[in-house]
């Protein structure tokens, strides 16, 4: 297996993906959309005590609909579900949804999943909306995918670093291809008590530079996360994913894959589904290759486990440091300046 030539989840063939970034004085939060062909069947699987979605019982297997026009990963909390609102409309606008009549009756599908950033940039009620999902889902491109302190991960966190926008992919030797993208806002640490990153070990050889941390911003680290671990109320984390897979699947198959890609965020934070987490995994199949065989299913959904650890630790090693604290907000150090390298 090898990465595809993104290394993303757009090099499954026709997946989009955009971004729409707040950062201005005052915002730290954003909008993630994924845009799948026409035809892309689509599971999820939610853990964790905080989570926030809409249109999830929709995707379950014995439900109606079985294709999807969108995912939206969003900031904001619960106020950030408004961003797929925009996102139905400009799908509306084209055409795209599932019919429900005669000409021009249709209703997009478009699942969204939420995390945790209100005030991280000092204001509280300054959360992505509508015109935000709007744009994302308008900037989709199929080529390479901005990561780190980008979109959904903005104004995310992940054990006391920023955490952020993360992908990789995937080629199998069956020639499906599997990406997935990552927003990580986790209460659980990506560190390894020596500062390194838990899944660090599952990068693709030459993938991405990995530096190595300075014992005594280790030590410094550790004081801090103490501290901040006080302050935790539940639901004030969650970290979101897509993968995406060119083989065929249906709507109990992406079920499953979204089941088990869950390995992935084990393997890459600790602890991970806590009380305080709503982590939600998106699982898509655009159906153009054939249906796997059980070997290859297994082959399929240990990549996709593999792809998200991957992806989480690229999204903390290109997270940048941001400190709105003078704000009122918060501080997010990435993890390159925070581990001295």
């Amino acid at each position: 297996m090898y990465p595809g030539p993104h290394n993303a989840i757009t090099d499954v063939p026709g997946v989009r993906v955009g971004h729409t970034t707040r950062d201005e004085p005052g915002w730290l939060t954003g909008t993630t959309v994924l845009a799948p062909p026409v035809g892309t069947c689509a599971g999820v699987d939610v853990r964790g005590g905080g989570p926030g979605t809409r249109e999830t019982d929709a995707l379950a297997p014995s439900n109606l609909v079985d294709a999807v026009d969108a995912v939206v990963l969003s900031g904001g909390s619960a106020f950030g579900l408004s961003t797929a609102d925009g996102v139905v409309q400009a799908l509306a606008d084209e055409q795209r949804g599932w019919p429900t009549g005669g000409p021009g009756q249709i209703v997009p599908i478009v699942p969204a999943a939420i995390l945790f950033d209100l005030g991280r940039a000092g204001t509280w009620r300054n959360h992505p909306g509508s015109a935000d999902g709007r744009a994302a889902y308008l900037g989709a491109t199929s080529g390479p995918v901005d990561e780190g302190g980008v979109g959904a991960g903005t104004g995310a966190r992940a054990g006391g670093l920023h955490g952020g926008i993360g992908t990789a992919s995937l080629v199998l030797d069956s020639g499906a291809t599997i990406g997935a993208l990552v927003a990580v806002n986790a209460v659980g640490s990506p560190l390894r008590p020596d500062g390194r990153l838990l899944a660090e070990d599952l990068l693709v050889p030459g993938e991405v530079d990995v530096p190595d941390p300075d014992p005594a911003a280790v030590r410094r680290h550790r004081a801090a996360r103490q501290a901040e671990a006080a302050a935790l109320r539940a639901g004030m984390a969650t970290t979101l994913a897509v993968v995406a897979t060119d083989a065929t699947l249906d709507k109990a198959g992406c079920t499953g894959l979204a089941r088990v890609s869950h390995d992935g965020f084990a393997r890459a934070l600790s602890p991970v589904h806590t009380a305080f987490d709503g982590d939600t995994v998106f699982a898509l199949s655009t159906r153009e290759r054939p249906a796997p065989s059980p070997l290859d299913l297994m082959a399929l959904q240990s990549a996709a486990a593999d792809c998200i650890s991957r992806a989480i630790v690229r999204a903390v090693l290109a997270a940048g440091s941001v400190d709105r604290a003078a704000d009122g907000g918060a501080s997010l150090p990435g993890y390159r300046d925070t581990m001295g390298a």
